[in-house]
């Protein structure tokens, strides 16, 4: 917003010549969202907890996890509404609003962000504890994904090819499959980033590492320059997505401010299914599809760990591969402490994201 009011004023000033730059707007995007969080954070927690908008443990948990988390009942969730007040409020500010990038991803956040927050509601109410319906809950994010994925393959622009990392002239074209490719990926990242989200920080720990690999992705996609060098797919706009990236960046950090062990409050799935699917969203809008499984490998093994343990359930008659899924769980049920899980499960995925980023040299 703050672009088309201060740069046409470069002529009276040149610091406003600042604005045209990407780099500029997104740090000031990612600083901007970092302060509505932390400003804003201590006046919706207080607001949560008044509304008696509280954690609750399900009492059908291994009996050891339910003695390590019972402490957190009644802990304020949904605070996934800071998250997307931080990261929609900063884009708005600083991002080009012309930019068909940064429409797809507001709106993509936008509504992932009302099927969590309808679902966290019915959670929290003495008439549904348990949530939306899982059929309801999956509905929501496929229709989004459906309209992106099916927009995306209309754009002359765009391309219903895939482009495998690490392999410089490796691609796969999928043609009208590539609608459903879009809706995998975006409805996949939803889920297993709400998966993860079961310890103080892991989730939006793991988001934020995640978001700034794709701003870094994001800049040099729509860089000409940048893009040719490396043999990546080029986008022309596709770097206004580094100010979005960025404004994760920051909400991420100042929701973990209070997120942190032990956590003020919980994103709920108001913040864990938007931040999933707007990493989603990102990754088919760059073009970097394959390489989310890679940038986020976190959250595919945590996904991958909730599956393996439900076949092996079904299969093997009861027979269990973890102690618990998902994963960071099992790790807590072997005598981890939670802060151990956290902070290694962060060093792994800072490891991913720049193998990811070397991937791109690589190629």
């Amino acid at each position: 917003m703050l672009y088309y009011f201060l740069y046409p004023l470069k002529d009276v000033w040149f610091g406003f010549n600042l604005f045209k730059y990407i780099t500029f707007r997104a740090a000031m995007a990612s600083f901007t969202a970092f302060l509505i969080s932390v400003i804003l954070g201590p006046i919706i927690i207080r607001w949560l907890a008044k509304m008696n908008f509280g954690q609750i443990i399900r009492k059908d948990h291994v009996q050891e996890l339910h003695k390590l988390h019972v402490h957190k009942e009644g802990t304020p969730t949904m605070g996934g509404i800071l998250i997307l007040l931080a990261v929609v409020g900063s884009t708005l500010i600083w991002a080009r609003l012309d930019n068909k990038f940064i429409i797809i991803g507001l709106v993509g956040i936008l509504w992932l962000g009302l099927v969590g927050f309808i679902d966290d509601f019915l959670k929290i109410s003495n008439q549904h504890n348990k949530g939306l319906k899982s059929r309801a809950k999956f509905l929501g994010q496929v229709i989004i994904a459906f309209l992106i994925g099916l927009y995306l393959y209309n754009d002359p622009q765009m391309s219903s090819t895939l482009y495998f990392p690490f392999f410089k002239n490796a691609v796969l074209n999928l043609g009208i499959f590539y609608i459903l490719f879009v809706v995998l990926v975006i409805v996949g990242s939803s889920n297993a980033v709400n998966l993860t989200d079961g310890l103080d920080g892991l989730a939006i720990g793991c988001v934020t590492i995640v978001a700034l690999a794709f701003a870094i992705i994001s800049y040099i996609t729509g860089n000409i320059n940048m893009s040719e060098y490396l043999n990546v797919y080029y986008l022309f706009g596709s770097g206004e997505l580094t100010v979005l990236c960025s404004s994760i960046v920051g909400a991420g950090l100042g929701f973990l401010w209070f997120n942190c062990h032990p956590a003020s409050v919980f994103m709920g799935d108001t913040g864990s299914l938007s931040l999933g699917g707007v990493i989603g969203i990102i990754s088919v809008l760059i073009k970097k599809e394959l390489l989310l499984f890679f940038v986020g490998g976190i959250f595919v093994a945590e996904a991958l760990s909730v599956i393996i343990q439900v076949a092996s359930c079904k299969l093997r008659k009861g027979k269990r591969v973890f102690r618990m899924a998902p994963i960071h769980h099992h790790f807590q049920l072997q005598g981890w402490h939670e802060s151990k899980v956290i902070i290694r499960f962060w060093i792994i995925a800072i490891i991913l994201v720049l193998l990811s980023l070397a991937s791109l040299k690589m190629r």
